[in-house]
């Protein structure tokens, strides 16, 4: 991954070490405050990096971003609430409204969150839809053949050893697995389903954008996904296609996982963390959405070009519902344990 030297870009594996050198107590760049700490899920990567530099090139703050799973950046903040590391969380639901839950998210007013959608964000103010998003899954077209369609498609035995989804209540993309699986069967039929997909199932997963090279390669022939970090690795390296499974009445569904974004409870950097929300949301970098293959959060800004166009045909045909992400948290732990038993762990 490249990254200018505005951007300091670590995985999950490095956090300590750069929250050591950076830390809310002094020393090094954050001493002359001019810095700003970002927790963020992946699949943004190359967008930030080119975002972050235009933002250090108006502002003179360096973002210092930490990417990992959607879950596992949530937890950190949570971890660190005696301690505050992060200036800024973009992270997906539930995990977003969980951390607003703990009083980890500060109420805030960034430019431009007047334009989002009352569904995409929170009513006090914590955290926002910055980039809209949809669910999917992905195959591997020369060596799944035929490519599958179906829920029932991937419970074939030929996929044994070759799928993977990555785990709910670690990935944002894995608790949306089930979420989808209980619209389309039921709570009960969600669980049953997935016993019976365990036969096939590689294992667990804390990241959904590790699949990817894994289906590309042809060591995994089907993993679950999103639609905008499948796009963007399809247009920079191909090896997968994209597809929505089917009901038994051929009906193809998704639903809305926005990437989310909210102010960080004692930001040890929080005037900066502000002034990168306002630019997050700034009619000109939300219209460089379609660059990463996501969708403005604000209604008054429309993506335009062939991203836009790949977007949407790939979206052709396919019914989006909507979660109710406050009943979702809510019985959240009491789903994850079902699922848990349901798979034999």
């Amino acid at each position: 991954m490249k990254t200018p030297n505005a951007v300091a870009y670590v995985l999950a594996a490095g956090l300590l070490g750069l929250l050591a050198a950076c830390g809310g107590t002094g020393g090094g760049a954050a001493a002359d405050g001019k810095t700003v700490t970002v927790y963020t899920v992946d699949g943004l990567e190359d967008w930030y990096t080119a975002r972050f530099a235009e933002f250090k090139q108006q502002t003179g703050i360096t973002v210092q971003a930490v990417t990992a799973g959607s879950g596992e950046v949530a937890s950190r903040v949570e971890k660190e609430k005696s301690n505050t590391q992060a200036d800024v969380l973009i992270t997906l639901p539930p995990f977003i409204q969980q951390v607003a839950q703990q009083g980890l998210l500060a109420s805030s007013a960034p430019q431009g969150t007047g334009q989002v959608p009352a569904a995409e964000k929170d009513p006090q103010g914590r955290y926002f839809a910055m980039m809209n998003n949809y669910i999917s899954f992905i195959y591997n077209p020369q060596q799944a053949k035929p490519a599958p369609k179906t829920w029932n498609d991937l419970l074939d035995p030929k996929y044994r050893g070759k799928l993977q989804y990555s785990t709910p209540g670690e990935a944002g993309d894995g608790t949306a697995v089930l979420l989808q699986l209980q619209h389309v069967f039921g709570d009960q039929g969600a669980l049953d389903y997935l016993g019976k997909l365990q036969a096939n199932n590689v294992g667990p997963s804390s990241s959904t954008g590790k699949l990817q090279p894994k289906v590309a390669k042809g060591e995994l022939l089907v993993a679950n996904g999103d639609v905008q970090m499948n796009l963007a690795e399809i247009g920079k390296s191909g090896g997968f296609d994209v597809f929505f499974p089917a009901d038994a009445q051929g009906k193809r569904s998704t639903f809305a996982i926005p990437y989310e974004a909210g102010l960080v409870t004692n930001a040890p950097h929080a005037d900066n963390g502000k002034k990168l929300l306002d630019f997050l949301f700034s009619p000109a970098t939300q219209a460089k959405a379609a660059d990463a293959f996501g969708i403005p959060a604000r209604a008054d800004v429309k993506s335009t070009g062939a991203n836009a166009d790949r977007i949407k045909a790939t979206m052709t045909g396919v019914e989006v519902w909507q979660p109710d992400w406050t009943t979702v948290l809510g019985r959240l732990d009491a789903d994850l344990a079902a699922y848990k038993k349901a798979i034999g762990q």
